[in-house]
C-alpha cells in the first residue's frame, strides 16, 4: 500500500545540484527514508542542452518539451545509480510498488505526462511545475525543492518572476493543494531528519 498522504514526501532534486559535492551524500540520506519518498529529477544540463539545440535548429517547442522529458528521465537514471535502494519508475503502479518494497522511486516523468492535457508542451513548464502536478496526483503531504540556493520565505509566483521556479509553478502548486518548501544549501544534509523525523527546516513557499 503507497503511504497515506500525511506520510508521503514528493521531493524534486534541481539539476543545478548535480554539481554539488554532497550529492551522493544526500541521495544516502534520503534513501534512509525508503517507504515515503519519491524523487523528481531536475533537467539541469540534460535540459539545458535542448535549449541550446533548440536555438540552433529551430524545433518546435513540442519536441523540445519531449526532449526535456527525457532530460530528466537521464538525471534520474544518474541518481539512481547511486543507490540501490533507488528504483526509477514511470507509473503510478511504479511509484506503488516501489513505496512497498521500501525503495525510494525515482520519477521518469515521460509517460505519464507527454500529452497530458492539463501540462502545455512550453518551457514554462519545467521539472518544478511536474514535480507539483506529481504531488497532487500522489495527494502528498508536502513537496520540497531541493536548488542551490537559500532564500527567505516568499510568495510562489515572485519565485516564479525572479526565474527560482518556471512560471507555471505557482498555478501547478496552487491545483495540487500539497504545501510546498525550499530547501537550500545550509540544509541539505538536515534532509533526512526532516523527512524522516519531521522537524520544521526549509523555507515555506506561500501561495497567493
Amino acid at each position: 500500500m503507497m503511504p497515506t498522504g500525511n506520510r508521503l514526501t514528493v521531493i524534486k532534486v534541481g539539476g543545478s545540484c548535480a554539481d554539488s559535492l554532497d550529492l551522493r551524500r544526500w541521495i544516502g540520506a534520503v534513501a534512509a527514508c525508503a517507504g515515503r519518498v519519491v524523487i523528481v529529477p531536475g533537467g539541469g544540463a540534460f535540459a539545458d542542452a535542448v535549449r541550446a539545440a533548440q536555438r540552433v535548429m529551430g524545433f518546435d517547442d513540442a519536441a523540445a518539451h519531449h526532449m526535456a522529458l527525457l532530460g530528466m528521465e537521464q538525471f534520474g537514471r544518474a541518481l539512481a545509480s547511486f543507490d540501490a535502494r533507488l528504483s526509477p519508475v514511470d507509473s503510478i503502479a511504479g511509484l506503488r510498488r516501489g513505496l512497498r518494497d521500501h525503495k525510494v522511486p525515482v520519477w521518469l516523468p515521460t509517460r505519464m505526462t507527454l500529452g497530458a492535457a492539463d501540462v502545455p508542451a512550453s518551457w514554462d513548464v519545467t521539472s518544478d511545475s511536474l514535480s507539483a502536478w506529481l504531488a497532487g496526483r500522489l495527494g502528498a503531504r508536502r513537496l520540497v525543492l531541493m536548488k542551490q540556493i537559500d532564500l527567505p520565505r516568499d510568495f510562489a509566483d515572485r519565485l516564479a518572476a525572479r526565474g527560482i521556479v518556471d512560471q507555471a509553478f505557482p498555478r501547478f502548486l496552487a491545483a495540487s493543494g500539497v504545501p510546498a518548501l525550499i530547501l537550500g544549501p545550509a540544509d541539505h544534509m538536515a534532509v533526512a531528519a526532516a523527512l524522516c523525523d519531521d522537524p520544521q527546516i526549509g523555507t515555506p513557499i506561500v501561495v497567493r
